[in-house]
C-alpha cells in the first residue's frame, strides 16, 4: 500500500473544530510556525474526550494551536500549562490564546522546558510532548515524576519522517543526535512497566502511553 496516499486519505478527515483553529493553521503554514498535523490533532482531541483530563501539561506551545484544540475538545479541563522558549512564537501564541477566550484556562509559561518542569509539582492527567526532539528522554523523566496512575503521556514526531526506522549511519550526520535520543526515548518508554504504550504511524508518529502503576 502507498503510505503517502493512506496518510492523505486520513488527513482528509482531520477537520478543525472551529474557524479560529482553521485560521491559526493557515497562518502557521504561511509564516512557517510548526504545528501538529491535522490527523494528529484529531487523535489528540479523541484522547482528550476519552481520558477527560482536568490538568494538562504541554511541552512546545508554538502558536498555541494544540492548547486551544485541547480546550475545544475537553470541557472538563481546568488548566493547561504550556511551555515555550522560542521568543518569536510567544506573542503569536498569546494573541491566539486570547482570541480563543480561554486565557483563564491556558497558562503560557516561557522558558526552557527542562528548566521549567522541575519547578512544577502537581500531578497532571495528560502530558503532551511536542518540543525539542533531542530532549525527549529528559522530558520523559520529568513527565513520569509529574504524572500518576491513570495519567496519559503523548509524544509527537516520533518517526522523524521515517528516519527513525533507519540505521544511524544512514541518517544525515546533523540528524544523528535526534535519531539516537528518540530511540532512547522509545527504549525507556516501552521498557517501563508502569506504562502501557503504543506507537502509532499517525502524522509523523505518536506514542500513546497510559500510566498503569
Amino acid at each position: 500500500m502507498d503510505s503517502a496516499r493512506i496518510a492523505e486519505f486520513i488527513r482528509g478527515y482531520g477537520q478543525e473544530p472551529n474557524e479560529l483553529l482553521r485560521s491559526i493553521r493557515e497562518e502557521c503554514e504561511r509564516i512557517g510556525i510548526p504545528l501538529v498535523k491535522k490527523e494528529t490533532a484529531a487523535f489528540l482531541g479523541t484522547v482528550i474526550r476519552l481520558s477527560q483530563p482536568r490538568r494538562v501539561l504541554e511541552l512546545g506551545t508554538a502558536a498555541g494551536y494544540s492548547s486551544i484544540y485541547m480546550i475545544s475538545c475537553g470541557a472538563g479541563i481546568d488548566r493547561i500549562d504550556t511551555i515555550e522558549d522560542w521568543e518569536p512564537r510567544i506573542p503569536v501564541a498569546i494573541k491566539n490564546i486570547a482570541s480563543s477566550g480561554a486565557s483563564e484556562k491556558i497558562r503560557l509559561i516561557t522558558g526552557d522546558a527542562l528548566e521549567v518542569m522541575p519547578e512544577l509539582s502537581e500531578p497532571y492527567d495528560l502530558v503532551f510532548i511536542d518540543a525539542a526532539k533531542g530532549q525527549y528522554p529528559d522530558y520523559l523523566k520529568e513527565a513520569i515524576r509529574l504524572t500518576r496512575k491513570g495519567s496519559v503521556i503523548l509524544a509527537d514526531n516520533i518517526l522523524q519522517d521515517g528516519d527513525i526506522l533507519e540505521s544511524k549511519y544512514i541518517v544525515e550526520r546533523r540528524d544523528r543526535t535526534i535519531h539516537k535520543r528518540i530511540r532512547e526515548f522509545l527504549d525507556e518508554l516501552f521498557g517501563d512497566d508502569r506504562f502501557s504504550t503504543s506507537l502509532l504511524p499517525l502524522g509523523d508518529g505518536v506514542t500513546f502511553s497510559i500510566r498503569c502503576k
